[in-house]
């Protein structure tokens, strides 16, 4: 369903390109007003934000990680496997989707003003430490908070043949769409955790004119904005404990694949598959309609689309995360842009930013929660 938003102005204007000044009351007035045209009349109202007094670069960072964690690869570790989070109390919904599948929601909370959606990372679900760990920081707060699985993530394989991948923002607008309907929040926040970081990011600029103006601000963390560049950097020798992990989670689930779709899967040769390329080669690729792996990163990545964000959105990358390459810092957009706002720690690792924050809160949690509650 097409929904209109934002309309895109030159950043600093003081008003957009056209006639008379009107109110949102006033025009919401008319009856052939349709809910598309509110959201566009909502975006001409919002006030223009002027780049001289936005800081899009944020040097230096307020995160540093514990001088007893030392590294990217501890830091990205440590709080993966040994980093207790007690489980977020929700109430569980499947959404069926218009294409006969189907994805598993988590709700948290009581009906709050504020709601903030969650999205996982690569082979990860909402019981992930990072996502139960955002959750509960923003639950204190009096933020509600609707987490969800990717489609075949949640210990369930999905119904169709294809799955979730980088790019995947349909099943994004998915979500957003049904909390508009059925959550009576006033904003919404989205927070993305690397791939769920780069999908956020490339939802909010691909089509940022049918964008709700219930949408407020966005958090994103540890992104590979550029695919390819940290596919690559995930495939050299010092990375090869993280590949393989990954591998033989999406090894399992091609195998569960062959099960219900044994024509459309060719499982020759799965078990030599050693790198991200080999993999989305012969199967991210085609089953989703790519030509190969380097045509889905290119249509994928999120870099090319952080320019046309219109939302007020902090990306948090460390310098010495091991899964990102130089191509995955876009420090010239960021600068460019009035919305775009991009900290880059010297530490932290990959969706770890450890710390001994107030109940075992961390940084992370601290800075997006600070960051969503700015006006």
């Amino acid at each position: 369903m097409r929904r209109a938003g934002r309309l895109h102005r030159t950043p600093g204007e003081d008003k957009p390109h056209y006639g008379r000044k009107r109110t949102v009351p006033d025009l919401v007035k008319s009856p052939r007003l349709t809910r598309p045209a509110v959201y566009f009349v909502a975006f001409l109202q919002r006030p223009a934000i002027n780049p001289a007094r936005t800081m899009p670069l944020i040097e230096p960072s307020s995160y540093l990680a514990p001088s007893w964690l030392p590294g990217g690869h501890l830091q990205t570790i440590w709080p993966a496997l040994f980093r207790p989070v007690r489980k977020v109390p929700a109430r569980a919904e499947r959404l069926e989707l218009d294409d006969g599948d189907f994805i598993d929601l988590a709700w948290s909370g009581a009906s709050a003003s504020r709601l903030a959606i969650l999205s996982h990372g690569l082979e990860a679900d909402r019981h992930t430490g990072y996502i139960r760990g955002m959750a509960a920081a923003l639950i204190r707060r009096g933020w509600d908070v609707l987490t969800w699985n990717f489609r075949g993530c949640g210990g369930e394989p999905n119904r169709l043949l294809r799955m979730y991948h980088s790019g995947a923002t349909e099943d994004l607008h998915a979500i957003v769409t049904h909390a508009l309907a059925h959550h009576p929040a006033r904003a919404i926040d989205l927070i993305g955790f690397s791939l769920g970081g780069n999908l956020t990011l490339k939802y909010l600029g691909e089509r940022p004119a049918y964008l709700s103006p219930r949408l407020h601000r966005a958090v994103a963390f540890s992104v590979p904005c550029d695919l390819a560049c940290s596919s690559r950097k995930l495939s050299i020798p010092s990375n090869r404990l993280y590949m393989e992990r990954f591998l033989i989670a999406m090894r399992a689930k091609i195998h569960a694949k062959k099960k219900l779709f044994p024509a459309e899967l060719d499982l020759a040769g799965l078990r030599r598959v050693r790198t991200f390329q080999q993999f989305d080669d012969r199967y991210t690729a085609p089953i989703h309609g790519f030509r190969d792996a380097a045509d889905y990163w290119q249509r994928n990545s999120c870099r090319q689309f952080l320019p046309h964000i219109t939302l007020p959105t902090l990306l948090i990358s460390a310098a010495n995360d091991p899964f990102l390459g130089p191509a995955c810092y876009p420090r010239q957009e960021a600068a460019a842009s009035p919305f775009l706002h991009f900290e880059s720690p010297q530490t932290g690792g990959h969706v770890g930013f450890p710390t001994s924050g107030k109940g075992g809160e961390y940084w992370s949690e601290t800075r997006a929660a600070a960051f969503l509650g700015e006006k």
